[in-house]
């Protein structure tokens, strides 16, 4: 078997009030994979994700991304490149005027051109099936147009991994339908939160459950 994109080995994590969250968890996701993370509120899911690419930091055990162990905040600035996590609230990523500029903002801070980045910009709305969005303002978008814009800012970063966190919440059956398209044709890994199974039997190819701080292949 290939190496793995990145794993989690003896993590363990405790929230500020003392809640032993996670307890020793081992995990790995490779190319390719389509995994989902299921688990009741409050069992860690999100805090796992946020784990991964260093925005919360372990009290025990290591994180390896590609190929690297990652400690140190400069460590994982890689990391959060190529492994790109879509929030829960849209909102939140979501921050500039328009669409074109939340797309935008991630590979001009790579470093790249601003004709290199607009055609970023117009190959990734092309991609979630936002052509033409450029210059919406983002706070006008529906609720799935928001959800996508979002994937959209995190696929101009050209990872190698997608992090989703409650992708289709508050969306209804047909806002969900454009996202489950775009997440299929993707050939990115994907690590998937989220309660809604009929959503997840569509998108993911197994499942993985967070349960008394332990992750377990279900």
């Amino acid at each position: 078997m290939s190496n793995p994109l990145l794993s989690l080995t003896n993590i363990a994590y405790t929230y500020d009030d003392g809640t032993c969250v996670l307890s020793d968890v081992n995990f790995a996701i490779y190319a390719g994979e389509r995994a989902a993370l299921t688990g009741r509120n409050g069992a860690g899911k999100t805090t796992l994700l946020h784990l991964m690419i260093g925005l919360l930091k372990p009290g025990a055990g290591t994180v390896e991304a590609f190929g690297k162990a990652r400690v140190s905040e400069k460590d994982f600035y890689e990391v959060r490149c190529r492994a790109g996590l879509c929030f829960q609230m849209a909102d939140h990523q979501l921050f500039c005027p328009t669409v074109a500029e939340d797309v935008a903002f991630g590979p001009l801070n790579l470093g790249k051109s601003h004709a290199e980045t607009r055609q970023i910009v117009a190959g990734v709305l092309e991609l979630v099936g936002l052509e033409g969005f450029e210059q919406r303002l983002t706070h006008h978008l529906s609720g799935g147009e928001k959800r996508l814009a979002a994937l959209a800012s995190v696929l101009a970063m050209e990872p190698d991994l997608l992090l989703l966190d409650e992708p289709t919440a508050e969306l209804d059956e047909m806002a969900k339908a454009p996202l489950i398209k775009v997440l299929n044709d993707l050939p990115q890994a994907k690590l998937i939160i989220s309660h809604d199974g009929s959503f997840l039997n569509e998108v993911t190819d197994h499942h993985y459950e967070l349960e008394e701080g332990q992750v377990r292949l279900i």
